[in-house]
């Protein structure tokens, strides 16, 4: 089964997470090795059409390092 979703491509999961950041707009995911950032709404037709994907954020730890998590879905 083929699914189609509207994203674009970031070759780094830091770059996806800065155009998030930088007020551009949607979120961004790792899906099937690769990092786009995608409009909530598409995310979350993913998601209901039973794809697994995570989404992508920059978490500060109390003593100011920053980790990339993520939030699996699916």
């Amino acid at each position: 089964m083929t699914i189609e979703f509207k994203a674009i491509e970031f070759k780094t999961v830091c770059e996806a997470i800065q155009w998030t950041e930088a007020g551009e707009c949607g979120v961004a995911v790792r899906l099937d090795g690769k990092n786009y950032v995608m409009e909530r709404a598409e995310a979350h037709g993913l998601a209901a059409a039973g794809v697994e994907f995570a989404y992508l954020h920059d978490h500060e730890m109390p003593d100011g390092e920053h980790r990339i998590v993520t939030v699996p879905v699916n």
